[in-house]
């Protein structure tokens, strides 16, 4: 039977001693070999996010508003009281209700013990209220331009984040049981993962979030039956091959994003948008994009354009017969296609029957927590850094984005791999979300210039594609747009926007749950819902959800009805090598196996 005052069992006080002890030393000797065996460089760049001068402007405010303070201490203090009086009457038996709560999608704290032992409830709730002591003295700062507000309230949210208890071996119940259970074979074996995961040229942690070895491409993952048709220094152009006997007329070309590899849309089977879009009836050629090094430092955003989908257009023109596709573009693609439609818009070209947008922005005047990365200071310091090597590291973007969910994405697997001292399990959505990919430099560059710091894509001619000034509002094609409602990448208020930019008929649709998870949402038992609702003319985002109408099942169903207005009549099914183009290789292609972590 259980002692109520030791509900983990813990040994006697000078056993844990000494198991304590035996743990330091044996911890010292693992970072002393560490040491001895790796030149470690830990010399970080002074302040490469420019936090200094907003925070001497949040002091500032604090200064010239005292009595805001005031009023936060004071809230703060009667806070403290009540998780006093609560945890006093709770470690007499006597539950008086919690003084503070976790919002309902925090799952940091999900052990029992947070709540039914006296000690970690009063941790539990004394951080909840600290955490919102100091949220909330960021919010509504006065003379702070927005900024500098922003990043101000997005660096605090990281310092929060990073102080919860959780994070901490002796704070954290599941921490202490696993450490009395192993006799902290769990501290030393997150040592040892801690190690293993220093990059001894510059000390950086790449945090290892998947089993690695438990995929490979084209065996468990990316396993669409398809060949590789057509490719380029940028692209490979993969065909897949029929499931059925007879396909639409037009031919389905998909645009992904070149941060991360095409495949996110071909995960396995069960959640392959490419599999079920085949099994549609769908001729699907997919763009995979290079992984560039040094050699391609000079490829800007309108080489992306040329010997992306303009590229594809032509080569499934060889492959197929057919002058038109329907196009679907993914985030940035999504932002390449918007750019593709103009530029075939201004050039009298009409190839593009239909275009969907997954997440894509096409306006970034709102371009949420990222905007926090981007401004001229910071972008200077990049692109110096991007000119002495010729590319942005994939893995400096994928831990961008990891920040935008640092509890999920970054403390979660700290507590997971460093102090229980366990191994990532195998997870298809982390694996690719660990195949990080380069960024041209040049490209890149005017990405985050043009886009992001100018908001120039909206205005006509803000971007020019080789001689042609683009103007998004005399795109005319049929464009249906699939935002996320929870998405911290593409905000869908924003994304609402650049669905208003163009001139034909518009359709949107907003998808429950995340940038990833609302767009690979298959249909079935655990499918995430979707909202409609009415145009996009001439309503706020608001407005549209206020007269937007609930459905339980996922947008693919919705989305295959409409694509087939445009998708033509059927014919017989297509081969991969069967026309012009002949079979360079099997799918997934040899540009998306190229690893750099």
């Amino acid at each position: 039977m259980s002692d109520p005052h030791n509900p983990f069992n813990l040994p006697e006080p000078n056993e844990l001693s000494a198991a304590v002890t035996s743990i330091a030393e044996k911890s010292h000797e693992l970072l002393n070999n560490y040491l001895r065996e790796h030149g470690v460089d830990l010399e970080l760049e002074r302040d490469p996010f420019g936090l200094v001068p907003a925070f001497i402007e949040l002091t500032a405010s604090w200064a010239n508003n005292p009595a805001k303070v005031l009023d936060l201490q004071m809230a703060t203090w009667q806070s403290y009281l009540a998780i006093w009086q609560r945890s006093v009457a709770a470690f007499m038996g006597v539950d008086g209700g919690p003084a503070a709560t976790q919002s309902d999608g925090d799952r940091r704290f999900k052990a029992a013990e947070w709540d039914s032992n006296p000690f970690f409830d009063f941790i539990k709730q004394s951080y909840l209220v600290a955490a919102t002591a100091i949220l909330s003295s960021v919010e509504d700062i006065e003379d702070v331009d927005e900024k500098s507000a922003k990043k101000i309230a997005f660096f605090t949210k990281q310092f929060v984040d990073a102080v919860a208890p959780n994070n901490f071996a002796m704070m954290n119940p599941d921490v202490i049981r696993a450490t009395v259970e192993s006799g902290g074979k769990n501290l030393l074996d997150g040592l040892q993962s801690f190690l293993s995961d220093i990059d001894p040229k510059d000390g950086s942690v790449h945090i290892k979030m998947v089993d690695t070895n438990a995929f490979e491409l084209g065996k468990n993952i990316a396993v669409t039956p398809g060949k590789v048709v057509f490719q380029n220094e940028l692209i490979q152009l993969i065909q897949y091959e029929p499931s059925t006997t007879e396909v639409f007329r037009t031919p389905l070309l998909i645009v992904p994003p070149w941060i991360n590899k095409y495949y996110i849309l071909d995960l396995q089977e069960k959640n392959s948008f490419i599999k079920w879009t085949v099994g549609q009836g769908h001729t699907v050629f997919v763009i995979s994009w290079v992984n560039p090094d040094e050699k391609l430092a000079d490829k800007d955003f309108p080489d992306y354009v040329f010997e992306g989908p303009l590229a594809a257009l032509d080569a499934i023109e060889k492959a197929t017969g057919e002058r038109q596709v329907n196009a679907i573009g993914y985030c940035l693609g999504g932002t390449l296609l918007g750019a593709t439609l103009a530029y075939l818009r201004a050039t009298d070209d009409n190839r593009v029957q239909s275009a969907t947008f997954f997440t894509s922005l096409l306006d970034f005047s709102e371009p949420g927590d990222l905007g926090v990365f981007i401004d001229e200071e910071q972008i200077q310091s990049l692109e110096k850094t991007m000119s002495e090597r010729g590319y942005l590291d994939g893995a400096e973007m994928a831990s961008t984005f990891n920040m935008l969910r640092a509890n999920d994405l970054i403390w979660s697997f700290v507590i997971n791999n460093y102090l229980l001292g366990k191994e990532p399990v195998p997870f298809d959505l982390l694996y690719w979300n660990r195949d990080a990919t380069r960024m041209p430099a040049k490209m890149h560059s005017t990405y985050l210039r043009k886009m992001y710091l100018e908001n120039a894509f909206r205005e006509p001619g803000g971007i020019v594609i080789g001689d042609v000034p683009i103007d998004l509002s005399c795109v005319e094609t049929p464009a249906y747009f699939v935002s996320s409602a929870e998405d911290h990448i593409a905000p869908w208020k924003t994304t609402f926007l650049g669905a208003q930019l163009f001139s034909g008929p518009v359709t949107f649709v907003l998808s429950k749950s995340g940038h990833i998870a609302g767009i690979i949402n298959p249909p079935g038992t655990r499918q995430y819902g979707h909202f409609t609702g009415p145009g996009v003319t001439g309503i706020s985002a608001d407005e549209w959800f206020a007269e937007s109408e609930t459905h339980a099942e996922s947008w693919w169903t919705e989305w295959s009805t409409w694509i087939r207005k445009y998708a033509g009549d059927k014919v017989g099914a297509r081969v991969p090598g069967d026309a012009e183009l002949v079979v360079l290789e099997p799918a997934p292609g040899s540009y998306a196996k190229l690893r750099i972590t």
